[in-house]
């Protein structure tokens, strides 16, 4: 969803530019590592998120 709302905003030519400066400034080596981190950071985000919903349903029983 957030992809997709990024592509609707940034052409191709944006995106492609974003990402040859990514490569540049980090190199090929760290952008995996990155990203892994950034998925890590928003599945647990999700997960907590999840949590406080599942105690507040169980509160109210």
């Amino acid at each position: 969803m957030f992809l997709q709302i990024i592509l609707g905003i940034l052409g191709g030519q944006e995106v492609i530019i974003i990402a040859l400066i990514l490569l540049l400034l980090f190199g090929g080596r760290k952008i995996p590592e990155l990203m892994k981190g950034l998925g890590k950071g928003i599945r647990e985000f999700k997960d907590a998120s999840k949590g406080e919903e599942n105690d507040k349903t169980e509160e109210k029983k």
